[in-house]
């Protein structure tokens, strides 16, 4: 149980990396609050979480709306601390765009959600995490915020100033004893990934050293790892959680 008694908190938690997440720290002894904007999806993942004997509470909020923020932090706050903040959240345009043609709504939802939703939450967890002179935070950046992608000129700029970002949290709060870290997933199967047997999906396969894509459970484990007390030497760190991916 290496998160016994937590206080852990994820964004983006209804779906994928983030309920992969959820489900891992609430299985090492955490208590789950998931925030997300799909209400159904969010209110079954906290459901089954409990239902196998974890504490999970969902929370409707949209992480780019700061009044959102502000209300599920201090429902969280009730706990008395918050220990881990997982910032999964974020914008996926269905049909991605290089900069000649990428619209300024691609830019802005990438922007407001993926990089203001993670400024949101994070500037209202500190003083929390501050009080208690101790706290993880975990940003899920990708792959594409450590090297390039094609047509994707609005998601892996966000990516890669997330890097940036986690590295200045980790700077500013290192000295009072507040980690930062950032994930870099690679290809992972999830709801949005391309179908099994498409060029896309072969092409990804083909790109990692172990000839696979790799699963959220994957991810969760590195996050669990984070979280727990067992990476406390470890901030401003970015992981990569990739098959190889970037290692070429």
């Amino acid at each position: 149980m290496r998160l016994q008694n937590k206080v852990t908190l994820i964004t983006g938690g209804a779906h994928g990396i983030g309920k992969a997440i959820a489900e891992a720290f609430a299985r090492e002894g955490a208590r789950v609050f998931i925030a997300d904007v799909d209400v159904k999806a969010g209110r079954q993942t906290a459901g089954g979480i409990s239902e196998q004997g974890g504490e999970a509470t969902f929370i409707k909020c949209d992480v780019s709306v700061r009044s959102h923020v502000t209300t599920a932090i201090k429902k969280v706050a009730r706990e008395g601390r918050i220990d881990v903040l997982c910032n999964n959240a974020a914008y996926i345009s269905s049909h991605w765009h290089g900069a000649a043609d990428a619209p300024d709504s691609e830019w802005e939802r990438s922007f407001r959600v993926s990089l203001l939703g993670t400024q949101y939450f994070t500037q209202a967890v500190l003083p929390i995490m501050l009080k208690h002179q101790n706290g993880s935070i975990i940003n899920l950046s990708s792959i594409q915020g450590m090297v390039a992608g094609r047509t994707s000129a609005a998601y892996t700029s966000i990516k890669h100033a997330l890097i940036g970002y986690t590295r200045s949290v980790a700077c500013d709060y290192g000295p009072r004893n507040i980690r930062c870290n950032a994930i870099c997933p690679g290809p992972i199967t999830t709801r949005v990934s391309p179908k099994a047997g498409s060029e896309l999906y072969k092409r990804q396969v083909t790109r990692t050293f172990l000839n696979r894509v790799g699963e959220p459970e994957e991810v969760a484990s590195a996050a669990v790892f984070l979280a727990s007390d067992e990476a406390s030497y470890i901030t401003g760190a970015v992981l990569a959680v990739d098959g190889g991916w970037t290692a070429i």
